[in-house]
């Protein structure tokens, strides 16, 4: 769903900069600071996941990417609302995913809730295509993981096939997340599936090295 523009965009964009990253190439390699851990978010949406997992986890550097303005700025404005110094925005586009990450910088990338992109001709923009699972790889390091999670099964069913054909070895597989209690952090697109009943898909990958 396209979200609405926001006339107030810009002023809301500027009171939260200080979590922005203008020129997020020139950081590639240095995400991490002074923590012990990088997780990045791709397509953090409003920002309920990536903004939990920063207050649960203090001592781990976190990057959101989202390349729509109008949900960046809503995921902006919960992390300065609660104070995190933790997590970093990007407004950028995840083809370009190489180019703002070193080899081996990442410990997790999440993947919730992305485009199933169902048509034949657009495959090559699921963001479990393997040319990103390819980037992913190699920005991983040899300890890292991508947690993958989907309401649609025919992506997940494809995910899980080539993780495994492009050198990932895949462990915790359901297709049922929420069918036994769990202390996975929601997103709200997951919480509004969980509440009409959709069975959500799961999964970790790990670089075989």
């Amino acid at each position: 769903m396209r979200m609405r523009k926001k006339k107030n965009l810009p002023q809301r964009m500027a009171a939260c900069s200080h979590l922005l990253e203008n020129d997020p190439k020139s950081l590639a390699g240095k995400w991490l600071g002074e923590n012990s851990k990088l997780h990045v978010e791709i397509g953090c949406g409003k920002g309920t996941f990536i903004t939990e997992q920063a207050m649960a986890n203090p001592t781990t550097s976190f990057v959101a990417i989202e390349r729509v303005p109008e949900a960046l700025v809503m995921a902006m404005e919960k992390a300065a609302s609660a104070g995190l110094t933790n997590v970093r925005f990007i407004c950028f586009d995840a083809v370009d995913f190489d180019e703002i990450f070193q080899k081996g910088e990442i410990d997790r990338i999440y993947i919730n809730f992305c485009d199933p992109w169902p048509s034949r001709k657009n495959m090559h923009k699921r963001l479990t295509f393997p040319g990103f699972l390819a980037k992913y790889k190699n920005a991983l390091n040899p300890e890292g993981s991508v947690h993958f999670k989907t309401d649609n099964a025919d992506l997940f069913n494809y995910s899980l096939k080539q993780f495994v054909e492009n050198g990932f070895r895949v462990e915790n597989a359901t297709f049922d997340l929420h069918s036994a209690p769990n202390n996975e952090i929601r997103t709200e697109y997951e919480q509004r599936f969980i509440e009409l009943g959709t069975p959500i898909c799961r999964c970790e990958a790990y670089p075989v090295v």
